[in-house]
């Protein structure tokens, strides 16, 4: 079945209502921290007040006398026992050397590099007992300098011995000669500096561990705030613990956000379940709200230089970039791919410039380690994009929307220089309709009301793409990956008919439950209540790689829809057995397999007794039953893209931000449920904004130490802060999967960033602000506007 078969049929695109929302909004769900084991203690981690330090010793006696303390263990109880935490992407530098790939121990051994690093883990039989006695471990620090700035990072103190200047890759794409070529003709050149601020993911549910083991079986469970669990089991059992996989079940329940900072093998996991066969019980940790700040993996941190070459009228030639990337102390399991493959890929965006060439330095520095959060290196890319055009339209006297669309790619599939083949797009298309859906024919009108009030009124511009479906195996591996990037899907007919589907991709608010059930109903033209779907669990579930890069539907999607084509086979067999016809005049519609020319035909249902009640069977031609497994590995990524438009008011007095509008028009392609497509749309629109406007992770410049630790440092959108969003949507179907989808869960974050900006900027243009960097805060606002009077 195609994808424009596949759009056609019930259920797709319908609003259904999520089927897991009853039990999350009556209490009923079960996250990790609701799961409490027989036999089970509580771990509380000992970490780092200082962002470098030696560690001259530690003494844990106090902690072990203490009572109901099970052991306190430190860094020296795992040496060569267990492994570091590895890195799942090998950067080469432009000199052909593989990236400086430093040991990241469980539990620090010698040193310690950021603020919040692993001490020493306490066990003890209540949380208040592991609590106290935590206070009690003593440690003898010897504190070094530290840097937290990636631009200061190659003349500060190595953070370790294997990267003396603290680079951990110098990486480039694209042909310089070329595009300095460029540069030394063109007629006008735009230049700007940015900076990407990190950001803290906050999901809604922190992490948390509950880790087991059973002597009788010689086995562990692990239950886990995760969104890829088949991954975490994989990363613990081979490089970690040497573990047999068979051997670690690693259960994912409902999660309560995740935003890419649950995607990662995190040291509290390995720790708690090496530790649950050291002790023999069970083993719970959850990450309190002001140590999440401390430990979860941070987002974005990029600083850069950006230089656009047009010509007179501008016609984009030419892009050069150099960015500098922190990756913190540690390489989280993604980190090294967010600003090279993830980033400079997509730098091309909407627009055909010819030549492109991007330098990506990453630095070491005594601060979190940073990994991908939702957009993961699109949002960066997208950022600096639109930044530098909306500047160049400005330069020359251009319109936001005509310099964009004097330069929109029109011709699909379309080669880029930075190596991706988009398949097929309509941007003209998306920004048409965002500017009537915005209606700009009035925005002076409404600049004008502004101005009469005090206020000055801007609007910002931003064209974003973004490649989804992290994928396929064979240029992902080229590019560094070190694990396929395929999925798994499973479909088990019931005697009834009814389904239940396992998939290896994970739901952390997506409303998997639903849309997959959509898909699978529609094919078998049965109702979306008799499709059950289940995920999170690998002994349940087959191998895979979970959710991550908007790549769900796309190839979990997909590879549920290869296991139905199975079903659909297998079934037609039956069929034509039971109406004694050909399988070959056998067709199979809404639900139902009927003789071609016939009124002959049979039920879905009966179909399905048929395969597990085989009396009158083929039984040498057929095996009974009716449940089939696909795994599907793309061939290219998908390419969602959109227009959003930011309308703004300023009030130069005190600063103060307000979004008046905003406007969005995505690309998804085929939408399975638009209802959930629009969540995920405003959800990721509130964190593009939350970004541009107030969230940033500051640490000191001198301590390291994290000054934006808690809700009352580091804010938070809320909903007074956003406007009621005009949503709409363009369809070009991706040509390469039996969907036709393309993914939206972070395209929100994506484009929203720079609209707003730009928005800002634009409002202050007259008042000679010409630069203005994330988070656009009061205060940064009001300094910006003194700092441009004459």
């Amino acid at each position: 079945m195609g994808a424009s078969d596949f759009a056609k049929l019930p259920h797709i695109g319908e609003a259904v209502r999520r089927k897991e929302d009853y039990r999350f909004l009556t209490g009923s769900g079960q996250y990790t921290d609701d799961i409490n084991l027989p036999n089970q203690r509580y771990a509380v981690f000992v970490r780092s007040p200082h962002a470098h330090a030696n560690l001259r010793g530690i003494d844990t006696s106090k902690a072990q006398a203490m009572p109901g303390v099970a052991r306190v263990f430190t860094g020296q109880d795992l040496a060569g026992k267990v492994n570091g935490l590895p890195c799942g992407w090998l950067i080469t530098s432009t000199d052909g050397t593989p990236m400086k790939e430093p040991p990241h121990p469980v539990l620090a051994q010698g040193r310690v590099r950021y603020v919040g690093d692993h001490v020493a883990m306490v066990v003890a039989d209540t949380l208040e007992q592991a609590r106290n006695a935590a206070e009690a471990v003593e440690v003898d620090y010897e504190v070094l300098p530290a840097v937290v700035d990636a631009r200061d990072a190659s003349a500060s103190t190595p953070l370790h011995d294997i990267a003396p200047d603290n680079r951990c890759y110098k990486w480039a794409i694209g042909d310089k000669a070329a595009v300095d070529a460029v540069f030394a003709k063109a007629q006008h050149v735009t230049k700007i500096d940015l900076t990407n601020n990190r950001l803290v993911p906050n999901a809604m549910e922190p992490r948390c561990v509950v880790a087991q083991f059973s002597r009788a079986t010689d086995e562990y469970t692990l239950y886990v705030a995760n969104q890829n669990p088949h991954v975490e089991r994989l990363l613990m059992t081979a490089f970690v613990l040497g573990l047999p996989e068979h051997k670690v079940r690693v259960i994912a329940p409902d999660v309560g956000g995740g935003f890419g900072s649950k995607i990662y093998l995190y040291a509290e996991d390995v720790a708690l379940t090496w530790a649950s066969k050291q002790l023999n019980c069970a083993i719970k940790w959850t990450c309190d709200r002001a140590e999440a700040f401390l430990s979860d993996a941070h987002g974005r941190d990029h600083s850069t230089h950006a230089e656009l070459a047009m010509d007179s009228q501008g016609k984009f030639l030419a892009l050069r970039v150099h960015t500098d990337a922190n990756l913190g102390a540690y390489l989280s399991t993604f980190a090294t791919a967010v600003p090279t493959i993830l980033y400079a890929t997509l730098l091309a965006g909407q627009y055909t410039t010819p030549q492109i060439y991007v330098e990506v330095d990453a630095w070491f520095t005594n601060t979190t380690p940073v990994d991908a959060y939702r957009g993961a290196g699109r949002p960066e890319a997208t950022y600096l994009l639109e930044r530098i055009v909306t500047r160049a339209a400005w330069e020359l006297g251009l319109p936001q929307d005509e310099i964009r669309e004097r330069n929109f790619i029109s011709q699909f599939p379309y080669q880029t220089p930075v190596a991706l083949q988009y398949d097929t797009g309509d941007y003209h298309g998306a920004l048409f309709k965002a500017n009537a859906l915005a209606d700009v024919k009035g925005f002076e009108q409404r600049r004008k009301a502004s101005e009469a009030k005090g206020l000055k009124r801007g609007l910002g511009y931003s064209s974003y793409i973004e490649a989804c479906g992290i994928a396929p195996s064979n240029i992902a591996g080229a590019l560094g990956a070190r694990a396929g990037l395929f999925e798994c899907g499973e479909i088990r007919v019931h005697p009834t008919g009814s389904v239940t589907v396992f998939t290896g991709s994970h739901s952390h608010g997506q409303g998997h439950e639903t849309t997959f059930a959509q898909v699978v109903a529609a094919r078998l033209g049965i109702p979306v209540e008799n499709v059950d779907v289940v995920h999170g669990d690998t002994g349940r579930v087959p191998f895979g790689m979970g959710t991550y890069g908007s790549r769900s539907i796309s190839v979990g999607g997909a590879a549920i829809m290869k296991a139905l084509d199975k079903i659909e086979a297998k079934a037609k067999k039956i069929a034509a057995h039971l109406m004694e016809a050909g399988e070959g005049d056998i067709e199979f519609v809404n639900g139902e397999f009927q003789v071609k020319g016939t009124d002959k035909k049979v039920p879905f249902g009966q179909v399905a007794l048929t395969a597990y009640v085989p009396h009158n069977y083929p039984l040498d031609k057929l095996e009974p039953g009716l449940n089939e497994t696909a795994f599907y590995d793309p061939t290219n990524f998908t390419f969602p893209a959109g227009s959003y438009i930011c309308e703004a008011e300023v009030d130069p007095a005190t600063g103060q931000v307000r979004i008046d509008r905003f406007t969005a028009v995505d690309d998804f392609g085929t939408i399975i449920n638009p209802m959930i497509v629009a969540g995920q749309v405003h959800g990721g629109l509130v964190q593009g904004i939350g970004q541009a406007l107030m969230e940033q992770c500051v640490y000191d410049k001198d301590t390291g130490q994290l000054l934006t630790g808690s809700f009352m440092d580091y804010t938070m959108p809320r909903a007074d802060d956003v406007p009621n969003f005009q949503l709409d949507t363009v369809c070009t179907p991706c040509t390469h999967n039996p969907l036709g989808t393309k993914g939206c869960g972070e395209a929100g974050a994506i484009g929203s960033p720079p609209a707003v900006i730009n928005a800002v900027l634009d409002a202050l243009r007259d008042l000679g602000v010409k630069d203005l960097d994330m988070p656009a805060t009061p205060r940064r606002v009001w300094e910006a506007i003194q700092a441009a009077k004459p």
